[in-house]
């Protein structure tokens, strides 16, 4: 028993990922922050910022909390505000998801909604609304989580910690979303001081601050982003360069399409800053090897994005829509060539003549070659079509393939899924080129898909 659900809060899971990492090398493991009471990892913060407060005498029963917030923060600062007794007022941007909305006025948080294209330093943005509220409401106190010392003391003693002691100190890379920069700022501390070659990568959207600045670059204007509770219009206080390896942005429509790739591959109900980590620790871990472990921070969570990225609808309007990949699709071409036991293409040449491709067909029992001139595929050739050339003249046999070839089998890459080499033998293609790594060519059919289902 507990006598308060904060005291329930840290300590979250740390997950290994299987089906979305079958052809990686190394390792990867999510931190459910969204597993907190609060649904994000500001559950850690809001209830310490508040009890600082409390014990430094700035707030007193009677008091209302007054804070600006894209969601997530505020839901986690009006838990630990009704926890113990105040009141709370918040300013948030008019685009905030719906769902977020909803949480925090059933919590009984006042809101404020300001204009979404307005930015800080404009009179009407949530930042400059919230300052001038403190200022003009009697009894009102700023906890102002964005910028506030506890946040990142929080992540330094708490979070930072727990990812190592979970992994028994062999993490090797951090991937951590950014928006105020004290997680991953506490993080980052904490590493340093413990093992200092743990790689921390920070994740921002395109549009984001961060990444120019780490590179050295003047800070332009951000551009617009659809992703909540990540990123950053202008660095905040906590902007700690000197723990920080490596920033990576990651577009809207991969951070959402790989959040929905979470939840109906590894049942992680992740919501966009969750999806654009981990979408940026699977793509940056493509080039890591066996003997590393990658710890993606999930600080947010998917039932907040129900009418977002969980909306196919919305999805569509917004240009993301991707196809959820099914169990099936963790089978590639790659996975299927495995099974061949031939390794070698069986091809024709455009200056061969009829007769010579069909004793090559006969010869290696194939139906169906590829006609390749220089490496590259230029049209193909199969038994029915050398059958109906016959019938309308039987002295074809010794005129040149070229003249009678048809068009060319679709290309596709190794890590193509089934789903997508099924969708081009099922128009119109009898057979798919996989274009290997070392420049080589191998050609399935469905037989082959069909041997890759039925024993796989």
């Amino acid at each position: 028993m507990t006598n308060d659900i904060f005291d329930i809060s840290d300590n979250t899971p740390l997950v290994l990922m299987k089906q979305l990492t079958r052809q990686k090398r190394a390792r990867f493991m999510a931190k459910l922050e969204y597993m907190n009471p609060c649904f994000s990892h500001y559950c850690r913060v809001s209830a310490a910022i508040v009890r600082d407060a409390e014990a430094r005498e700035l707030i007193h029963p009677g008091m209302t909390i007054v804070d600006w917030t894209f969601g997530t923060s505020g839901i986690a600062l009006a838990m630990a505000a009704v926890s113990r007794g105040y009141k709370l007022l918040l300013a948030a941007p008019d685009n905030i998801c719906r769902e977020k909305q909803e949480v925090l006025r059933a919590l009984g948080a006042e809101l404020v909604l300001t204009p979404s294209e307005a930015l800080p330093g404009d009179l009407q943005s949530c930042v400059d609304v919230a300052e001038n509220l403190v200022r003009t409401l009697p009894n009102a106190w700023f906890a102002n989580m964005y910028e506030n010392p506890v946040s990142r003391q929080v992540h330094l003693e708490s979070t930072g910690p727990e990812i190592f002691s979970q992994t028994e100190g062999k993490v090797t890379h951090i991937f951590v979303p950014m928006a105020s920069g004290a997680m991953i700022s506490g993080i980052g501390r904490y590493f340093r001081s413990v093992n200092p070659k743990v790689r921390i990568i920070g994740v921002e959207p395109g549009g984001s601050v961060y990444g120019d600045l780490h590179a050295g670059k003047k800070q332009g204007c951000a551009a617009s982003f659809q992703l909540e509770d990540i990123g950053a219009v202008k660095p905040t206080a906590f902007w700690d360069p000197e723990v920080i390896d490596e920033i990576v942005q990651v577009s809207d429509a991969d951070a959402f399409n790989c959040g929905r790739e979470l939840l109906r591959a590894e049942a992680v109900f992740a919501g966009g800053a969750s999806g654009a980590t981990m979408a940026a620790a699977l793509r940056e871990g493509e080039a890591y090897g066996e003997d590393a472990l990658v710890v993606a921070v999930m600080t947010d969570f998917g039932g907040y994005d129900l009418s977002r990225m969980y909306n196919d609808d919305w999805m569509r309007r917004q240009g993301f829509y991707r196809k959820a990949k099914t169990a099936l699709d963790q089978i590639t071409a790659d996975d299927i060539l495995q099974r061949k036991a031939r390794k070698d293409l069986i091809f024709a040449q455009p200056e061969q003549t009829l007769a010579e491709v069909f004793e090559t067909m006969k010869q290696n029992d194939v139906s169906q070659m590829p006609i390749v001139s220089f490496g590259a595929p230029i049209g193909s050739i199969s038994e029915n079509r050398i059958l109906s050339i016959l019938i309308e003249n039987d002295s074809a046999m010794n005129a040149k393939v070229v003249a009678f070839m048809e068009k060319p089998f679709p290309v596709c890459q190794p890590d193509a899924t089934i789903s997508e080499l099924s969708e081009k033998l099922q128009a119109n293609a009898s057979g798919v080129l996989i274009s290997l790594n070392d420049g080589r060519l191998q050609l399935l059919n469905k037989s082959d898909l069909i041997d890759a289902l039925t024993h796989k």
